[in-house]
């Protein structure tokens, strides 16, 4: 376990208060960040419960969900132990998974999960996807957006309020982030596409926080069209004989 207490989530206490859906989310998060390894036991439910400023009762709440996550498994008498998620065929997964593969996933996912965004972000969500949104308008070069990019829809994936969908978009950023895509990205993020998306982008988190859940789910059904089209016409454009 880490010993730097910025770095652990159950090192010191604060005294804001918090639910047993906002306690998992904190521990997945140490978990997928590498601040608790697999095998390693988590602190138990009354230290929680002084970390995050509530009863012992929702912390153990916390701990069933991550453990319906097969996050972590709950040993009696022992305590909770960290089950790491193994990624080590992300990188199998990502080189047999398309481009094209890859937008029918996300075409799958993100209509519903911006639909939850709409119905179940706080406030707290909201600030953060505002924040993901200037990230990502800042960058103009394909890099630093696609990573922005990344960050803005892991942000909306939070903002659902649904741990299990929150994760499934972090599978789907290891997949998108694999260097397999490196040359993809170069051909496709022009600044001129950049701008699109962004545009995009404003008008989805505009209609977010308006509660408008019809807008939001055509904002990101054009939005991934967009990027759909635009990986045809790159594909069309390497594939036509020189």
């Amino acid at each position: 376990m880490a010993t730097d207490s910025t770095a652990d989530p159950a090192a010191a206490p604060t005294p804001q208060r918090y639910g047993a859906a906002e306690i998992a989310m904190e521990l997945r998060r140490a978990i997928e960040d590498g601040r608790y390894v697999h095998g390693e036991r988590l602190p138990a439910e009354r230290d929680l419960a002084a970390r995050f400023g509530t009863s012992r009762g929702t912390a153990r709440h916390a701990l069933k969900q991550l453990e319906a996550l097969n996050l972590v498994s709950r040993r009696i008498g022992s305590g909770t132990f960290v089950n790491s998620v193994d990624l080590a065929t992300a990188g199998d997964i990502a080189e047999a998974t398309s481009p094209l593969e890859l937008v029918d996933v996300r075409s799958a996912l993100e209509p519903y999960m911006t639909r939850l965004a709409v119905l179940n972000a706080s406030g707290r969500d909201l600030r953060a996807l505002c924040e993901a949104l200037e990230r990502v308008e800042a960058r103009d070069d394909p890099e630093g957006f696609s990573a922005a990019d990344e960050a803005f829809h892991q942000a909306l994936a939070d903002c659902s309020g649904n741990p299990l969908i929150a994760w499934l978009y972090r599978q789907v950023n290891e997949v998108r982030g694999h260097a397999q895509w490196g040359a993809m990205k170069e051909m496709i993020l022009s600044p001129e596409r950049i701008a699109r998306y962004n545009e995009q982008h404003r008008r989805l988190y505009e209609a977010i926080v308006s509660r408008d859940a019809a807008a939001a789910i055509r904002v990101m059904k054009i939005h991934l069209r967009t990027a759909h089209d635009d990986l045809i016409g790159v594909q069309e454009g390497v594939d036509a004989p020189h």
